[in-house]
């Protein structure tokens, strides 16, 4: 019997616990403004408390996957989603700047302990032929909490602008106690495996997070990380004032925001499990990135003229489609160029992203309270700059000058 069909129980309960953190990091997007209305709170506020959610995440990843090592899986999986609901209870039972901030970097820790310990479980549990099955289950989790969060968010939000926050943290404390209860520790078993012993003994120094950022404008999939810090910065200068703006120009309640959210992300999670692969055969890497690049960029922009509720619902649609076909495009194209680097490129994306996650909503927030219309307009252009590049990095004279790099 497979090792991922043996601890299929274990595999579950981590996709539970991902799946309600990231609902959990879904559900308030749609209240924010709202929310925020009701506090008295500034654009340049919020876009700091989405920054700091993952300022905090970014710092704290490295430790916490080292803890996991050292102190076992299920401590910090358990210990993860009790920090995850204290701060979502926090968040709703404040009414101040000052715990609002320690709600969200609480968040942040919580996130942060959460994902190292349970792919490094997934990774445990699973042998390498079956690692990326399971390591698929847990990523499909998290892209359905990511979808559904939003939608729950809005109709929960009809019994009370705070209830939220408060179902996400008893979810978060009914969970850890069940792992608690159910989950047994994995480091034990992967240190019984044949891999894993074949592996022991004594480990590379690891460089720091700055030193490999600093270097890794000599690699040749620099390009592609300019373009996911771009992509994350976009999109979250997008979605930090979308709820936002269409809370101010139109009206929009909790439930629609929700309603938009949802179905532009649930399309384009049909594209991705659907004909995503096709797209990407036929037109190849640098076509799809250039088409999502200007097609994300120029909608953006078209949010400011359209005024219809079926003209907003498109031009978002569109928006939320070309992220979600640009995204694991980019990915793609990086683990070609990655070659025997690839977790060392995983890192480096993921550190992008996160870059991007806290420059864009402070941007977001700072224009916001300048001039509505501005965060679309820095979006839309950091996108459609990042679409030239892209173009001027396909061209011919830039791939020969990057093979002749590479020798």
């Amino acid at each position: 019997m497979s090792l991922l069909l043996r601890n299929n129980g274990a595999i579950l309960l981590l996709m539970i616990n991902i799946f309600l953190v990231f609902t959990g990091i879904g559900l308030v997007v749609p209240i924010m403004p709202t929310y925020m209305t009701e506090l008295n709170i500034s654009g340049s506020m919020v876009g700091m408390l989405v920054a700091a959610f993952s300022l905090t995440q970014l710092l704290f990843s490295p430790l916490a996957g080292r803890l996991s090592d050292s102190l076992g899986r299920k401590k910090i999986i358990v210990s993860g989603m009790i920090v995850f609901a204290l701060s979502e209870w926090l968040f709703g039972a404040v009414s101040s700047p000052v715990p609002l901030f320690a709600a969200r970097m609480l968040g942040g820790v919580g996130a942060a302990l959460i994902m190292p310990a349970v792919m490094a479980y997934a990774a445990d549990v699973t042998s390498g032929v079956e690692r990326a099955k399971g390591m698929g289950l847990i990523n499909a989790s998290i892209t359905t909490g990511f979808i559904i969060g939003p939608g729950i968010g809005g109709f929960i939000a009809e019994f009370g602008i705070r209830v939220p926050f408060y179902a996400a943290a008893a979810a978060g404390l009914i969970a850890a106690v069940i792992t608690s209860i159910l989950l047994p520790e994995s480091l034990k078993l992967a240190s019984r495996r044949p891999e894993t012993e074949a592996a022991a003994g004594p480990k590379p120094k690891r460089e720091s997070l700055i030193i490999q950022l600093a270097r890794s404008y000599r690699e040749p999939y620099f390009v592609s990380l300019i373009i996911v810090f771009v992509l994350s910065f976009g999109l979250a200068n997008y979605e930090t004032v979308f709820g936002l703006f269409v809370d101010h120009n139109f009206g929009f309640t909790p439930k629609d925001i929700a309603m938009i959210i949802t179905f532009g992300s649930i399309s384009g999670a049909v594209v991705q499990a659907t004909v995503f692969g096709s797209i990407l055969n036929r037109f190849g890497e640098k076509r799809v990135i250039s088409v999502s690049l200007i097609t994300a960029g120029l909608c953006i922009l078209l949010s400011l003229f359209v005024h219809r509720y079926w003209l907003i619902f498109l031009v978002t649609f569109l928006v939320f489609l070309s992220i979600d076909i640009l995204r694991p495009a980019v990915g793609t194209q990086m683990s070609r160029l990655a070659g025997d680097q690839q977790g060392y490129v995983a890192g480096l994306n993921s550190a992008y992203t996160s870059l991007g996650n806290i420059a864009g909503p402070l941007v977001a927030g700072f224009l916001f309270d300048i001039d509505i219309r501005y965060p679309y307009i820095s979006a839309a252009a950091v996108l459609i700059l990042c679409f030239l590049l892209a173009i001027r990095a396909g061209s011919p004279r830039a791939s020969a000058a990057a093979r002749q790099t590479e020798y």
